[in-house]
């Protein structure tokens, strides 16, 4: 019964909330299964995890957005979830849940693409080789998008009163700050190139160009893909037969009808109404009640 129920709220849930499940549940599978059967969570997602190799990635293109979904420890999910839910939050009173998935799929594409080639093309990256995870590029592609487009939007906390571009802007050059000296520069620069999408995203869709719709109508594409196609009732019909002298004779077509009115017309334009017989002026009184 409670099972039931809680596939009923998740259902029921908001793109947000539903986003948030998902990364507490790989959590929990990859941890407890980690832990009940001795195997190091490496193993466990060594396919999803997204590497800064090319060929590996080659193989495995779908790492470029499995990794947003994958979390070192309890506080690097838990202060991610905080933010995606805050953040989350504002996109979701302007923009329907369908356009906030897109900016967190497409924030950890675009965030994972740059750690990879940050690693390949960056000298200061050369003797660097590492593995990306977690879903801080697609959040701060969130927290971009949303501060970007509404950037005047205020917000309190605790007794101060900000704007979201504040908070955006101050987090993104934290971030910035710390990519030559942080143990965790891969990570930032995954940051990095979400926020950068979420600027880009924002600024064109105020412009009216949403560049985003292309991944909305691929995922409709996929989500089809996989729907059953409900089959239409057989409707059954009932043929009902008649006497041959109760069948009605065909009618004649609109064409000739009125090619007939026409004749009688013209015989009354020439000879009169008295000219015309019986069947006649029978045929033009009935026409005349049909009109």
């Amino acid at each position: 019964m409670a099972t039931t129920n809680f596939a009923y709220q998740y259902k029921m849930a908001s793109v947000l909330v539903k986003l948030i499940v998902i990364n507490a549940a790989v959590f929990l599978v990859v941890h407890l299964g980690s832990f009940f059967f001795s195997i190091s969570p490496q193993y466990l997602t060594r396919w999803f995890v997204l590497s800064d190799d090319l060929d590996t990635l080659l193989f495995r293109p779908w790492t470029l957005i499995t990794y947003g979904f994958l979390h070192f420890g309890f506080f690097h999910i838990l202060f991610n979830m905080l933010w995606l839910y805050w953040f989350g939050q504002f996109v979701l009173n302007l923009f329907t849940g369908k356009r906030l998935l897109t900016v967190y799929l497409l924030g950890a594409l675009f965030g994972g693409l740059l750690f990879v080639l940050a690693y390949n093309l960056f000298p200061v990256f050369a003797q660097s080789r590492g593995y990306l995870i977690g879903a801080s590029g697609a959040v701060t592609a969130i927290m971009i998008f949303i501060a970007t487009y509404t950037p005047n939007t205020e917000v309190r906390i605790f007794t101060f009163t900000v704007k979201l571009w504040h908070i955006a802007l101050f987090l993104f050059l934290f971030d910035l700050v710390r990519i030559p000296t942080s143990g965790n520069a891969g990570g930032l620069m995954a940051h990095v190139g979400g926020a950068i999408f979420g600027f880009v995203y924002a600024t064109q869709l105020a412009k009216g160009n949403d560049i985003g719709i292309w991944f909305e109508n691929f995922m409709d594409w996929i989500v089809n893909l996989f729907t059953p196609r409900k089959k239409k009732p057989f409707k059954k019909v009932h043929r009902t037969t008649q006497p041959a002298h109760k069948r009605s004779k065909p009618k004649e077509t609109k064409s000739e009808h009125q090619k007939k009115v026409d004749g009688i017309l013209d015989k009354i334009g020439k000879s009169g109404y008295e000219s015309l017989t019986k069947e006649e002026k029978d045929f033009l009184f009935k026409a005349g009640k049909e009109d």
